[in-house]
Parts: structure tokens; C-alpha cells; sequence
């Protein structure tokens, strides 16, 4: 092979392999937002319910749930610490996300769900404090969503019942895509258990008619 030859092998070689990185490079992780998906088909008929109309308060957590990251943790590895996805994201926070999910929830059931400016005194006041929504990791291929938080029913600004729920659904893969499924099964299985316990609360007093005018 002559000098010529060698010179232009040589050229057309790094230039392959220039374009060989340069695919490489241009093919990184890419970012995606996840929400709970579409609302899943009512668990209770309709009208089942016989608290009336309430008011669901916006759901409240720690700092770390104010804010769009999804969150796993290595239980395998270090079970304390909370880690962020580098590349994925919800669309809104945790605490909006499950606020929005539990009030559609209610609303499929039959319930009359109320902002908090049509509130008035005898109407039942909802509050949720949410203590875990995390991924959990128990294997490196294997993980589940988990959620837990405190359910407060108020009415005539006072406290009717508190219970706390807690409900884990399986991810089906080991990713941010499998997170976001098992996050929003388990918050729909979640939402079920507090209506069934809605439906137990005792209803509230009928208000006496107004009295008839004297004439």
C-alpha cells in the first residue's frame, strides 16, 4: 500500500470513529414526566356513600414531596436514604397528585366534593397528611410503590375520626415507568380504603327547617 493509501485509510478511519462517539453521544437518557394516568374504573358503585358532601383539603408531607422529583430508596442497600431519578419526573408534585387522585376518586363514588369556598359549617372537612411515596427497591430488579398517610375527617371545625392508611402495590419493572404504575395503583388502592372508611363515619345531623315567618 502506498503513502496515499495509508494516509487516506488512516483519515477515513478516525473520521468513522469520530462519527461512531458522536452517535453515542447524541443517544443519552432522556427525560420523562409521569402522573397517575388515566382514572381507573369506580371499585364502589355510585351513591354507595352517605357522608354527603365534603371538602378535600389539599394533601400536606414533607418538603421532599413538594417538589415534581420521583423518589426511590435501596432497602437492600440503605433503606434511610431517599434518592431522586436523574432524568424523570412526576408532572406536579406528589402532595397535588394524590390531592387531585383521591378527589376524583371520591367524586366517581357519588360524592359531592366541595371547594373550600362553597364550605360551610356542618360540611365534612377532609385532611391528609401523607408520610411516605416512595419507590421501594427490595431486590436490584425488583421494587413496589408505597404509600402511607393520615386521614382527618372535620365537621363544624371539629374532629369527627383519624385513621391511618398504608397500602404497597408491585412495579412492573424495575425503572421510573414501572415506579409511576405502582405509585398510582397503590394510591388508587389507597383512595378505596379511605372511601369505605368515609362511608362508615357517622352522617351528619339533619339541619331544622327554618321556622315559618309570623304573620
Amino acid at each position: 500500500m502506498t503513502t496515499t493509501l495509508r494516509a487516506r485509510a488512516t483519515i477515513a478511519a478516525i473520521i468513522a470513529t469520530a462519527a461512531l462517539l458522536s452517535a453515542c453521544a447524541s443517544k443519552g437518557p432522556t427525560n420523562a414526566n409521569y402522573d397517575f394516568g388515566p382514572l381507573p374504573a369506580p371499585t364502589q358503585a355510585a351513591g354507595a356513600t352517605n357522608i354527603g358532601a365534603i371538602i378535600v383539603a389539599d394533601a400536606t408531607g414533607p418538603a421532599s414531596l413538594d417538589s415534581e422529583r420521583m423518589q426511590y430508596r435501596l432497602l437492600y442497600a440503605d433503606a434511610r436514604q431517599s434518592r431522586p431519578y436523574a432524568y424523570n419526573q412526576w408532572t406536579s408534585t406528589p402532595l397535588q397528585l394524590i390531592t387531585q387522585r383521591m378527589k376524583a376518586r371520591i367524586a366517581q363514588a357519588g360524592v359531592k366534593v366541595l371547594s373550600t369556598t362553597d364550605s360551610a359549617a356542618s360540611v365534612n372537612l377532609l385532611r391528609l397528611e401523607v408520610d411516605d411515596f416512595a419507590q421501594n427497591f427490595e431486590t436490584a430488579t425488583q421494587s413496589s410503590g408505597h404509600i402511607s398517610l393520615r386521614a382527618s375527617v372535620f365537621r363544624s371545625h371539629r374532629l369527627v375520626d383519624q385513621k391511618t392508611f398504608a397500602r404497597s402495590a408491585p412495579a412492573p419493572s424495575a425503572d421510573a415507568a414501572g415506579g409511576a404504575r405502582a405509585m398510582a395503583d397503590a394510591t388508587d388502592a389507597l383512595a378505596a380504603d379511605v372511601l369505605a372508611w368515609l362511608n362508615g363515619l357517622p352522617a351528619a345531623p339533619a339541619t331544622p327547617p327554618m321556622p315559618a315567618p309570623q304573620k
